[in-house]
């Protein structure tokens, strides 16, 4: 559930972002930017929060569970892979929630975004 409420979240966010980028991506497509181009250009700009916050919460996501696992008579080792793991799913999320709105606003006809004022 949590999961689901962060990327709904993200959607809405990555929609704000496109737009207010609006102008920008019309300019951009004029000037003949690719559809992955303008979709790389959006997606760069939620990629790096993520990224922060693997490299934050993984360390005292590793020193809670070590402490954590201690209390238990089998304890096992926490191997470093999972947090790999964890990482790369959290980006797969990301750039897909990120990815759909902004596919979205680079398929867009640039004529209509710059007619506008």
């Amino acid at each position: 559930m949590a999961i689901f409420i962060a990327c709904l979240s993200l959607y809405g966010l990555a929609s704000f972002t496109a737009a207010k980028r609006n102008k920008e991506i019309g300019i951009r497509k004029v000037l003949g930017a690719s559809v992955s181009g303008v979709t790389t250009l959006l997606s760069r700009d939620f990629i790096r929060p993520v990224l922060v916050a693997l490299i934050i919460a993984s360390p005292i996501a590793w020193l809670v569970m070590n402490k954590w696992l201690e209390d238990f008579a089998y304890r096992i080792q926490i191997q470093w892979w999972l947090f790999v793991l964890a990482g790369l799913i959290t980006i797969g999320i990301a750039l897909i929630t990120v990815s759909w709105q902004a596919i979205r606003a680079a398929v867009a006809n640039p004529v209509k975004s710059l007619r506008d004022e």
